[in-house]
Order: structure tokens, then sequence, then C-alpha cells
């Protein structure tokens, strides 16, 4: 992991919902960088910001104010079409529930992204980095979450995006299958280099990282490196 590089930059972030109460602030005023090849757990309550902060740092968003670049591009100052552009081009998405097509295989839905990326990886390829050579031919009602979950990651994967943004990826999952796909994206983040945020409310997972980030009221309340981390099959669930 290189440090030098900065992928995301935030300066005053901050995104206001008008409720029929008043205003909420979903995020109060965030300042961050995030590194190429890292991997980073962001931790923090229900209603912390965590999710409004991925959805903006991956153009499913908008701000409303504050700054944002992705390296040189800066996110805030596009529109939707450019926004979308940016999704396509740099970003893959995994979330707590995995959104496959229920009447395509595995490789079916992996290629749904494939064939709209520009230098993408082949479907059998995305499936064989998350261990499911052997069962790119079955439809998500064959499979069991865990896999559904990987095969969710190889679609995200398959276009080689820049960076991974993770939603509750295991939230979802009992601890074992959890493991399980904490290992796939503990690989994707050492063997391709893809920056990669997760999101979770086990505050276990947050050994894997290089560095944690804890959020409350819609503020960042600290990061943390961490010097020595662990593997996902030795974390205390």
């Amino acid at each position: 992991m290189s440090e030098a590089e900065i992928v995301f930059r935030s300066e005053g972030l901050t995104k206001v919902y008008e409720t029929g109460g008043g205003q909420v602030f979903a995020l109060s005023g965030v300042d961050l960088e995030l590194y190429g090849g890292e991997l980073t757990v962001l931790l923090g309550p229900s209603g912390s910001g965590k999710s409004t902060l991925l959805n903006i740092l991956g153009g499913l968003d908008h701000a409303s104010e504050g700054r944002v670049w992705f390296r040189d591009l800066e996110l805030t100052g596009l529109g939707d079409r450019g926004l979308t552009r940016f999704r396509r081009d740099h970003v893959g998405f995994v979330f707590q529930f995995y959104n496959l097509v229920p009447s395509l295989t595995a490789r079916e839905n992996v290629q749904l992204v494939t064939d709209i990326a520009r230098h993408p990886m082949s479907p059998e390829e995305a499936l064989d980095r998350v261990g499911l050579s052997h069962r790119m031919d079955h439809f998500p009602a064959e499979l069991s979450g865990g896999e559904q979950q990987r095969v969710a990651i190889a679609r995200a994967v398959a276009k080689r995006p820049e960076v991974l943004l993770c939603d509750e990826p295991t939230g979802a999952l009992d601890s074992q299958t959890g493991i399980q796909v904490l290992e796939v994206l503990k690989q994707i983040n050492q063997e391709l280099g893809t920056s990669t945020v997760v999101i979770t409310h086990a505050a276990a997972i947050r050994k894997i990282a290089h560095r944690v980030i804890w959020f409350q009221d819609g503020r960042i309340a600290r990061i943390e490196a961490n010097e020595t981390r662990l593997e996902p099959g030795d974390i205390a669930w």
C-alpha cells in the first residue's frame, strides 16, 4: 500500500436531508483521505453517516455542501451523466443484499458488467477469483447466501475497478460464511491492488483493515491504523 497516492479526498463534506421536522445532517463537515491499495473499514452505529459517505464517494448521491475528489476529478462538480460515467469506469459496489438476477446463471450475472466495461476480465476469471469456477452455470436459487455474495463480488471486480465499495457485505451472513467473503475481499485487495472500503457493524472486522475510521453523528470520531492485521479466519466474532 502506497500512502503517497490519495484516491479519495473530501473537504467539509456535508449531506442534509429535509424532513417534516426540519433538517437532518447525515454528514457534518467530513474531511477525509483514502489511499491507493488500502483496505479501510468504516465503523459506527446506524445513522452515523457511513452509508451516506459511501454513496457520495461512489457517485450514487450528491453532497449538500463541501467537495469530493477521486484523484484529480472533482465528483462534486459532476452532473448525473458524469457520475454515471465515473461509476461505470472506476467503481465496483458490493451491498448487503446480493441483487443478482434470478433468471441468470452466475456467469451471466457477471457478464452483465463485463459486456459494458472498458477493460474487463472474463466472467470465468472473475468467478475463479472468488472460488466459484465450479458454480458458474448455477442460478442464484441454487447457491448459498455466501456463494451469492461471492458472485456479487465477482460481478463488481470483473470490470477491474480501481475502488471497491462494500456496504455491510457480511451483514446477511453467518460468521463462518462471512469469513469466506472477507477472505475474498482481502485477496482482491492484495492481488489486484483494488482500494477497498468496507462498512460493517461488526467491530471485530476492523482487525483485517489497514485503517479503521470510526463515525459518530455524521462526523469522523477517530481514525486508527492497524500495525498488525489479522486474517479473517483469526477474527473472534
